[in-house]
């Protein structure tokens, strides 16, 4: 018989469906956790040492940074402007909770001002948001 009949080459494969599946499963995971990421405004909180934790969904959180500026869920409000969006945010809410996130080098003043306008949009419950104590070890 011949010799130099059929030549046998073998040709290597890569076998990329286990890629594939896995790119898609992180795909997957990062579409689902970057809605999840908050993005906050840089504020320097003041330290408390007794302070309770909230947790909960769903949460209003207003802002005032160093500047004076208010913040509504990363939109600026004046102090004529937020109590009409507070009061029309909190009309159909159950959860009528509202937490102040101020700077510390935001005068006392003006942080009053600010809960005073809460306070005349109608919402009772005001918590002030602090950060916990450096532990000590």
């Amino acid at each position: 018989m011949g010799v130099g009949g059929k030549s046998r080459s073998t040709m290597a494969e890569i076998n990329v469906t286990p890629l594939v599946d896995v790119m898609l499963v992180l795909l997957i995971i990062f579409m689902i956790t970057a809605p999840m990421l908050q993005h906050e405004l840089d504020v320097n909180l003041p330290v408390a040492t007794g302070s309770p934790q909230v947790t909960g969904e769903n949460q209003v959180v207003l802002t005032v940074n160093k500047q004076g500026g208010i913040y509504l869920d990363q939109t600026a409000y004046t102090l004529e402007t937020l109590r009409p969006k507070l009061q029309a945010l909190y009309q159909t809410r159950q959860n009528k909770d509202l937490f102040l996130r101020a700077d510390t080098d935001v005068p006392y003043g003006k942080v009053v001002q600010v809960m005073d306008e809460v306070k005349k949009a109608g919402i009772l419950k005001l918590g002030m948001l602090t950060q916990p104590p450096a532990e000590k070890r």
